[in-house]
């Protein structure tokens, strides 16, 4: 049982709790009993009764509608929102929900942060896109994923694409890999194209997909930091690392015809149907996004001693993205519609190969980004970023959300605090979601949020409740997008009555459920 206590002079309260290790029903988490809702469930539950593992339950509305505003938007539910899908009778209410919420032009923000990562979106060192380039980068990327452009024609931009990278963004791609030199750029695409990790591709493999990018050419024009990208057949390479032709990772050499650019012929071969690594390596990642590891974990390490957890899984994603033309709304529709994805937190059992196997949904730590937006949400605050070097560009308005910064380099001490990537390396574990003793004490104990807390307008709306039992449901409500339980009602009676005073006893509810498991994590 894990609970939240008051530290710093105010009184010590318990009043949200979440047991994460009872495979006994709990009402709040588990729902019905688990059942198959596609073909993701039929291979996944095939898996698990092949190896003897037991199912978790179905989870709860009130978990399921927080889970995929924050899996999809990136979110918390409004009080409203959550209200309106716990109280809706119709039973196709979550299919509904997760196409409203693929429309959602927050839908494109947070996976916008989530490829900004990747891709190493950030203007000062060590990438050096500039302020300019940043923004014209990240509006891309956003824009790609708001009009869902097909994922191979995004990939394909990324690789082919010519011009300003101030006017035709996608050639940051080359910029971000240290100005376009052969090996970094190689790198850069094993890494976030194929899902493999060039520190631990042969050498040779490296070298043939190196010489691709030979003919990279770069020029400056009369605008401050602009650069054009373009293809130079007359370019050579003097790096000995670099292979003198072009061999595609699969072992056979390129055909590339005289004045023929050769990233074109790259990008033709990875995103030819029958190419083995480039539909796995994006539901690989897809997948991990949405339960917290890949079917081959790491995600951005998938090479042959690295073996999936569920192969028929990982063949059967792959297979349906190319059938849907690369659609990556579609993948995410279908790995949110399926029992496997709604699974309860709370394990079926104690196999030990159960989180491997995805036989429940994984609990994990907001990301730094969606926590500070969700405490800002619930408290109706607004936070401050800014870059500690003085580019201009660098102060952002307060009503832009963490997830919307499109910088790298604009950040906070709250951001920094919690694990945001510094967007260095474009490695998924760049980001740090545990839990140290620094976060803690700050939430517990920082003036931060005590001032969130005592002066945020939604809040001291509630503390102004004359109905002290209508102040905690709108409580529950805001934070948690649950209703509380008869149990917590009890013990949130008993402080209120302990302290005598509404207004403090329903600050101490608010502080609880804000430092609660519950809230800090998704589940």
């Amino acid at each position: 049982m894990i609970r939240a206590y008051r530290t710093n002079g105010w009184r010590w309260v318990a009043v949200a709790a979440m047991a994460v290790a009872s495979a006994a029903q709990d009402p709040v988490f588990d729902g019905g009993p688990a059942r198959p809702r596609n073909r993701i469930d039929q291979t996944v539950f095939g898996r698990l009764a092949e190896l003897g593992i037991p199912l978790a339950r179905d989870c709860s509305d009130a978990v399921f509608v927080r889970r995929v505003y924050l899996d999809v938007l990136g979110t918390l539910p409004t009080a409203k929102e959550a209200a309106r899908f716990l109280d809706d009778p119709a039973p196709d209410k979550r299919a509904r929900l997760i196409d409203e919420l693929l429309a959602r032009d927050e839908y494109a923000d947070y996976w916008a942060m989530k490829w900004c990562d990747l891709l190493r979106v950030k203007a000062e060192f060590p990438v050096n896109l500039w302020p300019n380039g940043v923004q014209a980068y990240h509006r891309w990327i956003r824009e790609s994923l708001k009009n869902n452009l097909p994922y191979d024609q995004f990939v394909r931009a990324l690789l082919t694409t010519s011009g300003s990278n101030f006017r035709d963004p996608a050639v940051n791609f080359y910029r971000a890999a240290q100005g376009g030199e052969p090996m970094a750029v190689a790198r850069q695409v094993a890494l976030t194209l194929m899902g493999m990790r060039p520190d631990r591709m042969p050498a040779a493999q490296l070298a043939g997909l190196a010489a691709f990018f030979t003919k990279i050419g770069a020029k400056g024009t009369g605008e401050w930091k602009e650069t054009i990208v373009f293809f130079d057949p007359a370019k050579t390479c003097t790096n000995p690392a670099v292979a003198s032709q072009p061999v595609f990772p699969d072992g056979r050499p390129a055909r590339i015809s005289p004045g023929q650019d050769p990233r074109v012929v790259f990008a033709d071969w990875l995103l030819a149907p029958d190419n083995p690594w480039f539909a796995r390596a994006i539901v690989n990642r897809a997948w991990s996004w949405l339960f917290g590891r890949g079917i081959v974990h790491e995600p951005d390490d998938i090479r042959d001693d690295n073996p999936p957890s569920n192969p028929a899984l990982l063949a059967l994603l792959e297979t349906e993205f190319r059938a849907a033309q690369y659609d990556l709304r579609q993948l995410f529709r279908r790995i949110l519609n399926s029992q496997t994805y709604q699974f309860s937190p709370l394990p079926g059992g104690s196999h030990p190969q159960a989180a491997a196997q995805f036989a429940y949904y994984p609990m994990r730590r907001l990301e730094a980004e969606v926590l500070m937006d969700a405490i800002c949400m619930v408290s109706g605050t607004q936070e401050e970023y800014q870059s500690p070097i003085p580019e201009p560009f660098t102060f952002v308005p307060k009503t832009i959300r963490s997830v919307q910064l499109a910088d790298g380099s604009i950040s906070s001490p709250f951001l920094e605090m919690f694990g945001r990537p510094p967007r260095d390396t474009g490695l998924e574990s760049e980001r740090s979601n545990r839990i140290t003793a620094d976060q803690r004490l700050h939430l517990l104990n920082s003036s931060h949020i005590r001032r969130k807390i005592e002066q945020g307008p939604p809040l001291v709306a509630l503390y102004t409740l004359k109905d002290p039992e209508d102040a905690v449901s709108k409580a529950y409500l805001l934070i948690l997008s649950r209703r509380p339980t008869d149990e917590e009602r009890r013990r949130i009676r008993q402080h209120v009555a302990a302290t005598g005073r509404g207004r403090e006893a329903m600050i101490d509810v608010v502080w609880a459920l804000l430092n609660s498991t519950e809230f800090l994590y998704r589940h």
